[in-house]
């Protein structure tokens, strides 16, 4: 029985390790006391505590100084590999060096960001950090939860309800625009409430914006012409381009693919909501360096730039991120 309760005492504080090795080093009580920083009373009291805890005296006064007895003697090494273990784990803190790193980031996204975002996030990193692999995931509702266990890295976008324990970041806001045929043949260089309702449309089935025009359409009473409905947007610049459909999607995507296909960018004459591209992230990887490092490229790319503008991807100008928990 005398046994267990030894092996429940408590552990030595690193402070008492620390004045073990200084007494051992120095043989002084003034010269550890000032190697620790600390006053000499303080030092004794320190000491009366570990001789107690190691059950020894310890050191002795000689006029030599403080000898270490036969127990000190014993206990030292055992002492000193702690404390370098104790120093150790407070310097583990893992860098991440982009050069060198090799390693796979997931980052869950709509599909108009592998348009928008992902080929400047692409080509920054394949110059900068030619070892990282980037995955595109979906984002949804199931992105909190890879947040948070670790199966995606960051997510890009807009969630509108997220669980304690993220961070969010702000990138840029999102208005509306409509996209047609550029040689449409009766839309030129504006599109009215009145053409609006006229035209046959186009609609995206996925994504932020299909709430948010949904909401719209429905506050206004305003029933579309809906001739093509699509689940995303990978063949809606080809039907704009051979057709007279009129499509409706956030100004970064529309802009994005005008520019890319030679369609006709116009504003919405339609009031919809906008809403806020942002990046999140679980706070468990805040301080891990590979996700600050990632969160960074982001938001030097993307942050605050004016999104009437088509994003380049050139160098990121450095700009700290501010962190926002939701």
């Amino acid at each position: 029985m005398k046994h267990q309760h030894h092996a429940e005492t408590n552990l030595l504080e690193p402070r008492l390790l620390r004045l073990f090795d200084a007494l051992f080093t120095t043989g002084s009580v003034t010269k550890a006391a000032e190697k620790l920083g600390q006053s000499q009373p303080t030092i004794s009291i320190w000491l009366a505590r570990l001789r107690k805890e190691l059950d020894d005296p310890l050191f002795i006064r000689s006029a030599e100084g403080m000898l270490p007895t036969p127990r000190a003697e014993a206990l030292i090494g055992t002492a000193r590999q702690a404390l370098e273990m104790l120093r150790r784990l407070t310097e583990l803190r893992p860098e991440f060096d982009p050069a060198t790193a090799k390693r796979r980031f997931v980052i869950c996204m709509t599909d108009a960001s592998h348009i928008t975002l992902l080929p400047a996030i692409l080509s920054y990193v394949r110059r900068v950090a030619p070892g990282i692999r980037i995955e595109a995931a979906q984002i949804g509702a199931d992105t909190p939860r890879m947040l948070q266990s670790g199966e995606a890295d960051l997510a890009l976008g807009y969630i509108s309800d997220l669980d304690a324990g993220h961070f969010q970041q702000v990138l840029f806001p999102q208005d509306w625009v409509c996209l047609a045929n550029a040689n449409h043949a009766r839309i030129r260089d504006r599109i009215t409430a009145k053409d609006f309702r006229r035209e046959a449309h186009v609609l995206i089935r996925s994504g932020t914006g299909h709430q948010l025009l949904g909401d719209a359409l429905r506050e206004q009473r305003m029933v579309l012409d809906v001739a093509l409905e699509l689940p995303g947007f990978l063949g809606l610049p080809a039907i704009v381009g051979t057709t007279d459909l009129i499509a409706t999607l956030p100004r970064h995507i529309g802009e994005t693919l005008a520019h890319y296909y030679g369609l006709r960018v116009l504003d919405c004459p339609l009031a919809i909501g906008g809403f806020t591209v942002k990046q999140y992230w679980h706070a468990r990887f805040h301080h891990d360096p590979a996700n600050q490092w990632l969160r960074d490229v982001c938001g030097e790319l993307f942050q605050q730039q004016e999104v009437r503008g088509l994003h380049r991807s050139g160098r990121p100008k450095k700009r700290r991120p501010r962190d926002l928990a939701s």
